[in-house]
């Protein structure tokens, strides 16, 4: 609230970020050269700075999660840093009473900013990768046995498969799967893991001699034997991973649809991404790639 108390202040913050370093100059795409613009006050409210030399206009909203809405600046700024500071997230309907706007705008602001802000890169992962995929959409409860085995199953091929990649001491990959098979789980292995890895999973046969030729070393842990840690040879990072996301969604948002589970993985991911970062906090990081 200090550092962006209205309007105004969010949108000189962008302009300053995206166009103008000192403010008043910034590059006109119609001269083709570096300009003087100034922003006039306009019966519309226009959130643009005119060029002086040609009158063109420069909107630093153009291209952002902010372009064309009708939400206040003030109350994005107010709604990421919010969605940051908390431990585990913040609901829709807890940013609808937060900051007092309807249940669709503040659902559509926390999915905009989960899709496209907290939206994970395509670096490769290295060294140490621990691999491992889990079924989201909730345990299967005790009284379900007793409606028969077809009711289980039938539970369990309707929950979503989640795949992650974790370097020890390092970043998280996460993505929604079809299944468990090989055929589905291989291709993100290939795609975010660097072939000079060494790659810790389970006994689960869905990591096949492929996975094993492609990189320098590929490590097995056998949970169906009880054993979870035998020297450095363990999933205990990227099961950690699977913890901390389940619990946030189980004590934040109740459920999570298959449809969107991927944007709530990039959020967790990207918490955990940045969990280390001392430089920057999360808020700064997040208005960094709001401005880029």
């Amino acid at each position: 609230m200090r550092q962006f108390p209205d309007d105004a202040a969010c949108l000189e913050h962008l302009w300053r970020t995206r166009c103008s370093e000192d403010g008043e100059h910034a590059h006109c795409p119609k001269c083709d050269r570096e300009r003087s613009f100034k922003r006039y006050e306009t019966a519309q409210g226009r959130q643009s700075w005119t060029c002086t030399g040609c009158g063109h206009h420069v909107h630093p909203t153009a291209g952002t999660i902010f372009h064309k809405s009708s939400t206040s600046l003030h109350l994005w700024y107010y709604a990421m840093y919010l969605m940051t500071s908390t431990r585990c997230g913040i609901s829709a309907k807890q940013l609808e009473r937060e900051i007092g706007v309807s249940y669709p705008t503040a659902w559509r602001m926390l999915n905009k900013i989960r899709n496209e802000l907290m939206r994970q890169d395509e670096t490769p992962l290295e060294g140490d990768v621990e691999i491992d995929e889990t079924a989201g959409g909730g345990k299967i409860r005790a009284g379900d046995s007793y409606k028969g085995r077809q009711h289980v199953v039938a539970k369990m091929s309707r929950r979503p498969t989640i795949w992650a990649a974790v370097e020890r001491g390092g970043r998280v990959r996460a993505q929604v799967v079809r299944s468990r098979s090989t055929v589905d789980i291989e291709p993100p292995i290939f795609r975010y893991v660097l072939p000079t890895s060494m790659i810790f999973t389970d006994e689960w046969l869905g990591y096949t001699y492929r996975v094993e030729r492609k990189y320098i070393a590929h490590r097995r842990i056998r949970h169906e034997d009880r054993v979870y840690v035998s020297g450095d040879v363990h999933t205990q990072t990227v099961e950690g991973f699977f913890g901390n996301l389940k619990s946030g969604i189980r004590g934040t948002y109740h459920s999570v649809s298959s449809k969107w589970l991927q944007s709530y993985l990039n959020e967790y991911a990207w918490r955990y991404n940045e969990r280390s970062n001392v430089h920057r906090s999360m808020f700064e990081t997040l208005l960094d790639r709001a401005g880029a």
